[in-house]
């Protein structure tokens, strides 16, 4: 048996195959992409909540406390 020689691979063959891998990455890039600005949106909420609350402790600790009496 002699072995049968390979098909030769034209420029056409990688072109193809590289515009089915670019498909892929293209459609993976969307999806990471749409996960990342949930993320975003969550931390930037959170951020936002954190800052709120800690500006109002810190109020409470620096409100000055006047007292009236009268005699």
């Amino acid at each position: 048996m002699t072995p049968t020689p390979a098909p030769r691979i034209t420029r056409d063959d990688i072109e193809s195959r590289f515009r089915e891998i670019q498909g892929e990455v293209v459609a993976v890039e969307d999806e990471a992409r749409s996960s990342l600005a949930a993320v975003v949106v969550v931390a930037g909420a959170v951020i936002v909540v954190l800052a709120f609350a800690l500006g109002s402790r810190r109020g409470r600790k620096r409100r000055t406390i006047v007292e009236v009496r009268r005699s």
